[in-house]
C-alpha cells in the first residue's frame, strides 16, 4: 500500500530473535499510522496493567505514511510505551531524520519486547538487520556514541542514530531518547523504558523508496505546500529566531511561566533569553529537519566564560523557560549548557528545568537544605548548582536520585507542603505555556492523553491566534482569558491534531497550511479516499482509543484536574487575576466528548467509532 513499506519490525530482545509483522489495512485507515497504530497495537497486543520498566512493556517505533515522502515537515515519528514517569500511556514524537532513514530502510516501525541478558544495539541496513554488542557503549554519552556509531557504519554512507545516553540507562523517569544529537523523543520517560531493555541504540541506513498513491497530483501539491510553508509568517519568525521567538510575545501575553509559576512578568528575562539575544550572541547557523523549508533549529556556540560550549544544537523555547525563566536565571549561556548535559545524558529538559525549579522553591522554604543536596546551593538562578543538580539526576546520586523520580514523586517523599509546590497534571510537568493566559490551554492540559501537554492538540496555535481553521469548524479568533466556548474549540484541537502524531507530520509546518490541505496530504499519498471528515473521525477514534488505554491504566475523572498553582491567580503580568473556569471546562467538555462521570468514554460513544473491542474491555 502506498505510503507504508508494511513491514513492521518485531524484536523480542530476550531472545535475540526478530521477524516481520504488519497491521490490517482497516487500522491504518482508521488509526493511520505513527502513535495512532502504535495504540492499537499496544491495546490488541499487551497489558495495560503492565509495569513500565518491566521486559513486558513494548517499546514501540512508528513511522506514519507521510513520513519520508518529502511532503514538507514530514521527518517525524512516534516512540510509544507505558511510561515510567506517569505510569499511564506514554510516547513522544521527533523530528530530524531517523524516521525518514527507517522508512527508506523498508520498515514502518519497530516494536521492542523482552530485556536483552547484555547491553546491545540494533543496526539496520536496507534488509540486514542485527542485534549487536554494545557492552563497550555504555556509558557513554550521546554525542560521543552518536559520533562513534557514524564512524563505525561508514561515514560515507550516513547512517542516522537512535540513542540513550547515561540517564536512560539509569532508569531516570523522564529520561529522553536522542535522534542524532539534536532531535529527541523527550516527553514520558521512553529513554528509560528503552535503557530498562538494555539498548542502547538503534543505526539505520536505508536505500529504498517511498512510493506514493497518486504521483503527478502528489507532485503539484508538494510543490505548492512547500511554497506556502516557506513564505508563512510563522515560518519566518522560527526561521530567524527559532522557536524562542515565542518568548518576547508569550512575555507580553502571559504565557510564560516565571519563577516555578509564581511570577506574570519580567521584561529583563525574555530580553535576555529570548530569540533575539539567541541569534545575536550564539547562532552560528540554522538547521533544517529532513524536508523541512522553516529550518527553526538553531546552532549554537559559546566561546568563552563559565558556561562554553563547543558548537552544537541550542535550546528551543520550552529550555529557554525551564532553565531561565522558570528558575529566575537571566544567563542564555547558562541555558545553552544546560540544554547540552540535557541532551548528552539524554533528559527531557521540561520535566528535568521544572522539576529543578520545584527543588529550587522547597530549597527556598527549607524543605530541601544544604546537607540533602551535598552543599549544592540551590537559591534562585544559580546556573552553577543546576549543573551539578544534572550530573546527580543522571548519575541517580544523592538528592538527584530523588529528583529523577519526577516532581510528583519527590513531592511526595518531602510531604503535603512540597506537593503544594509541584505543576504537573498526571504526573507529568507542565510545559512553558500558562493557561492562566489561555483558558483553553487549562483544558487541554487536564485532558492530555499523557499529562500537561502541549503538542497533542493545536490549542497553542489556535488559542494564540497563530493559526485557524476555519473549515474544520473553529472561530477566527479566540480570546484566551476566558473559557467561554474553549470545551467546543478544544475538542476539534485534539480531533485535528492528535492525526499529526500519526501521519506524522511537524505541527509548526501543520500551521502554515489549511486542514484541507492535511487531508488531501493523505489521500494522495495513501489513496484511502481522505476528505476532512475522515481525518476529523481518525483524530477522534484515536483521542477515544488512547483514553481508554488510559482509563485501563489507572486514569478516571479525579485525574483531570490542574495544579493548586495554576489556579491561582497573579499578581502582575497580562494574565493578573486570571484562571480557568475549571468545573464549566470539564462540565460542557464531558458532555461534548462523551465521557460519563468516571472519565470513561461511554459505551455507545465507542461502539459509534467502531472501537467495539475497547469498549468490551472497558465497560464488559
Amino acid at each position: 500500500m502506498a505510503g507504508y513499506q508494511n513491514r513492521i519490525l518485531e524484536v523480542d530482545l530476550s531472545i535475540s530473535q526478530m521477524n516481520i509483522i504488519d497491521v490490517p489495512v482497516e487500522d491504518k485507515r482508521r488509526f493511520i499510522g505513527g502513535s495512532g497504530v502504535a495504540a492499537k497495537l499496544f491495546l490488541d497486543r499487551f497489558n495495560p496493567k503492565v509495569d513500565p520498566l518491566s521486559p513486558d512493556n513494548p517499546l514501540i517505533v512508528m513511522n506514519g505514511p507521510l513520513t519520508g515522502t518529502t511532503l514538507p515537515g514530514t521527518s517525524r515519528f512516534a516512540v510509544c510505551g507505558k511510561s515510567p514517569l506517569t505510569g499511564i500511556w506514554g510516547e513522544g514524537t521527533c523530528g530530524g531524520n531517523f524516521g525518514p532513514e527507517l522508512k527508506f530502510a523498508g520498515i514502518d516501525g519497530i516494536i521492542f519486547k523482552g530485556v536483552s541478558p547484555t547491553p546491545v544495539y540494533l543496526s539496520i541496513e536496507d534488509d540486514e538487520i542485527e542485534l549487536r554488542d554494545a557492552s563497550e557503549l555504555w556509558g557513554m554519552d550521546n554525542y560521543i556514541l552518536t559520533d562513534f556509531l557514524k564512524q563505525r557504519h561508514g561515514k560515507d554512507k550516513n547512517p542516522k542514530v537512535l540513542s540513550i545516553g547515561p540517564a536512560g540507562e539509569n532508569l531516570v523517569k523522564f529520561a529522553a531518547i536522542c535522534n542524532d544529537k539534536g532531535d529527541f523523543i523527550g516527553r514520558t520517560g521512553m529513554g528509560a523504558v528503552m535503557g530498562s531493555k538494555r539498548l542502547k541504540a538503534v543505526v539505520v541506513k536505508g536505500t529504498k523508496k517511498v512510493e506514493v498513491s497518486h504521483p503527478e497530483e502528489y507532485a503539484a501539491l508538494r510543490k505548492l505546500l512547500i511554497t506556502k510553508s516557506r513564505e508563512a509568517m510563522v515560518a519566518q519568525s522560527f526561521r530567524s529566531m527559532g522557536t524562542d521567538a515565542g518568548m518576547d510575545l508569550g512575555m507580553m501575553t502571559g504565557d510564560v511561566p516565571i519563577k516555578n509559576w509564581m511570577i506574570g512578568e519580567d521584561l529583563e528575562l525574555s530580553a535576555n533569553l529570548g530569540g533575539p539575544a539567541m541569534t545575536e550572541r550564539y547562532l552560528t547557523r540554522n538547521h533544517a529537519c529532513s524536508f523541512c523549508p522553516i529550518a527553526c533549529k538553531r546552532i549554537v556556540k559559546v566561546d568563552d566564560g563559565p558556561f562554553k560550549t563547543e558548537e552544537g544544537p541550542g535550546p528551543e523555547y520550552e529550555t529557554c523557560c525551564t532553565f531561565g525563566t522558570l528558575i529566575m536565571n537571566n544567563d542564555l549561556a547558562g541555558v545553552i549548557k544546560a540544554n547540552e548535559w540535557c541532551n548528552r545524558y539524554g533528559m527531557d529538559t521540561i520535566s528535568c528545568g521544572a522539576t529543578i525549579a520545584f527543588a529550587m522553591e522547597a530549597f527556598e522554604k527549607g524543605l530541601i537544605t544544604r546537607k540533602d543536596t551535598d552543599g549544592i546551593d540551590l537559591t534562585w538562578g544559580n546556573m552553577t548548582g543546576v549543573i551539578e543538580l544534572l550530573h546527580k539526576i543522571a548519575k541517580q546520586e544523592g538528592i538527584g536520585a530523588v529528583l529523577s523520580e519526577g516532581s510528583r514523586k519527590a513531592a511526595k517523599r518531602l510531604g503535603k507542603e512540597a506537593e503544594e509546590l509541584t505543576v504537573e497534571v498526571k504526573g507529568l510537568e507542565a510545559p512553558m505555556h500558562d493557561p492562566r493566559g489561555f483558558h483553553g490551554m487549562g483544558l487541554a492540559y487536564m485532558m492530555s492523553i499523557r499529562g500537561a501537554c502541549h503538542l497533542m492538540h493545536l490549542s497553542l496555535g489556535v488559542e494564540q491566534g497563530i493559526t485557524t481553521y476555519p473549515e474544520a469548524g473553529f472561530q477566527e479568533n479566540y480570546t484566551g482569558q476566558t473559557s467561554e466556548g474553549k470545551a467546543e474549540m478544544i475538542k476539534l484541537c485534539e480531533d485535528l491534531g492528535l492525526p499529526f502524531n500519526s501521519l506524522a507530520i511537524c505541527e509548526f509546518v501543520a500551521w502554515t497550511l489549511s486542514a484541507n490541505e492535511l487531508a488531501e496530504m493523505v489521500r494522495l499519498t495513501t489513496g484511502f479516499d481522505f476528505r476532512l471528515k475522515n481525518l476529523l473521525a481518525c483524530g477522534e477514534r484515536t483521542w477515544l482509543l488512547k483514553r481508554g488505554l488510559g482509563n485501563m491504566m489507572g486514569i478516571s475523572a479525579k485525574d483531570d484536574r490542574l495544579p493548586k498553582r495554576i489556579l491561582t491567580p497573579l499578581k502582575d503580568g497580562a494574565a493578573a487575576g486570571s484562571v480557568p473556569d475549571v468545573e464549566k471546562l470539564l462540565r460542557e467538555y464531558y458532555e461534548i466528548r462523551g465521557l460519563d462521570e468516571e472519565g470513561k468514554p461511554k459505551r455507545e460513544v465507542l461502539i459509534k467509532a467502531g472501537l467495539e473491542d475497547l469498549a468490551e474491555k472497558l465497560h464488559g
